[in-house]
Formats: C-alpha cells, structure tokens, sequence
C-alpha cells in the first residue's frame, strides 16, 4: 500500500500545481490598454504580444481540454481516496477478526494462526 500512497500523492500534487497555474493566470489583473493616436490620428494597437483569432481560439480550446482532464482526475482521485478508505477499514476488521480468533484458540489451548505480515500495519493493538 506504500507505494499506491506515493501514486496518489504525486497524482494530488500534479493536478494541485495545474489549478494553481489556472488560478494564477484567471486571477492576474490586466491593466486596460489606452488608445494611442498615432501622428495620421489612427489608433495603435495596444502594446504587447497581439495573437490571431485562430491562435487564441486553439490555445483556448487547448485549455478547456485541460480544464476537463483536471476535473476529470479530481473525480479519479476523490473516488480511489474513497476506495483506499474503504479497503483500509475492511483491513482493519480483517486484523479484528484474526485476533478475535487467535485469543479462542489460545482459550483453548490451541497454537494461534499466524498473522499476515500484509495485515500487521492495520493492526489496533
């Protein structure tokens, strides 16, 4: 179970690094562009990096798939944390029962069953 720990923590920090890329970019004030008048009476175009229609419409595009996939894994990772809880308390009451078992054998003079290494970390004893 170690390393599905580790899965999950590095899954949680690469979806936690892109929302905070997000929120970043999203939560950036933009200073609005004066008009300049050029010498003919024209106005120029504000000053920065300009982009086509075309290319703006792909890079949003670009991240609203990434938007997606982000919630797409948030729901990934929320369901397997549920699973991994569950399966940790089913392992707890596995490691219950053995000992519940083991103290009736003892009770009636009788060897105890060995218990799995796999169980020992979810032991409450």
């Amino acid at each position: 179970m170690g390393g599905d720990g580790t899965v999950l923590g590095v899954v949680i920090a690469v979806v936690g690094g892109i929302c905070s890329v997000l929120v970043a970019r999203v939560s950036t004030p933009r200073p609005a562009p004066a008009p300049a008048v050029t010498e003919s009476g024209g106005e120029l175009p504000p000053p920065g990096l300009q982009v086509s229609p075309e290319i703006w419409d792909y890079v949003s595009g670009r991240f609203a798939t990434l938007e997606a996939k982000v919630d797409n894994l948030t729901v990934i990772v929320e369901t397997k944390k549920a699973e991994v809880s569950a399966l940790e308390r089913l392992l707890r009451q596995a490691m219950r029962i053995i000992r519940r078992a083991n103290r009736r054998l003892v009770a009636v003079h009788e060897q105890p069953e060995e218990i799995p290494r796999e169980l020992i970390p979810y032991s409450i004893d």
